[in-house]
């Protein structure tokens, strides 16, 4: 992150602190609006169709479209939302997070032109909020129905395992939107990416090396000398029939040892 370090270098001092709270606070105003008539549904919509017929203003409407729900799980959404953006604010600092989610919205706004027609909601907003935060702290727990208490990385791997299955079994817009929704992501912990799963190849391959090793038995052993095929592979060994017993001999032993009663 080191692009990343020197951006906050230079424009630390342009970010806007509390982000979450305005972009809920945005939220809101559009939700009452639409609840109460004043605008229609379609208003903050965004697709690169309405961007190129030019609705240039839609550009900034993009992270104030409001949740497309009922009013209860609107609520919860934001309540969210807010709590998990506050965390990651306050562990990442203004800036980083106002970068995180600025380029989670251009790569939306530009995965947008792959399906021009597309209404593109916000929803990736919350969803890379959500996995940066079960990335940072994926011991923490959340009150599932608000009775069940479930560690947030489960969640975060439900949540993967969903995006996954869109990717894999979804068309073409399912894909570009579960790329958009998760690009973010992945360029911001590319790195902590890349040392897990290094860390994970070590740590195999130090249970592999301390793991105990069955020794190979040896297919055949001088009785007399004690060499074997695999000591000296170009010898021939023989099995004495006259010895009481599976004794074998290498062809210098055959022929002149004491058979075994």
């Amino acid at each position: 992150m080191r692009i990343i370090d020197l951006l906050e270098r230079k424009l630390g001092r342009f970010a806007i602190p509390n982000l979450t709270l305005y972009l809920i606070a945005g939220q809101s105003f559009f939700y009452v609006m639409y609840l109460t008539g004043k605008l229609e549904r379609s208003s903050t919509y965004f697709s690169a169709d309405l961007l190129m017929a030019g609705e240039w203003w839609r550009i900034f409407t993009i992270p104030f479209d409001p949740p497309r729900s009922g009013v209860l799980f609107t609520l919860i959404a934001w309540y969210f939302f807010y709590m998990l953006g506050s965390a990651l604010e306050e562990y990442w600092g203004a800036f980083r997070y106002n970068a995180y989610l600025f380029l989670g919205c251009l790569i939306t706004l530009g995965a947008s032109f792959l399906v021009p027609a597309y209404p593109i909601s916000n929803a990736f907003l919350a969803g890379s909020v959500f996995l940066a935060f079960a990335a940072l702290f994926p011991e923490f727990e959340i009150l599932l129905f608000f009775i069940l208490p479930v560690k947030i990385k489960w969640l975060a791997l439900l949540t993967w395992l969903g995006y996954a299955y869109q990717f894999i079994f979804g068309d073409w817009t399912a894909r570009v939107m579960v790329l958009a929704a998760t690009a973010n992501f992945l360029i911001f912990f590319a790195r902590d990416i890349l040392l897990n799963l290094r860390q994970g190849r070590r740590q195999i391959a130090k249970k592999v090396a301390k793991a105990p090793r069955k020794e190979q038995p040896l297919t055949h052993k001088c009785t007399t000398c004690g060499i074997t095929d695999k000591t000296d592979p170009e010898m021939d060994f023989r099995y004495c029939p006259k010895c009481n017993g599976q004794y074998g001999y290498c062809r210098d032993h055959i022929f002149s040892h004491e058979h075994k009663k």
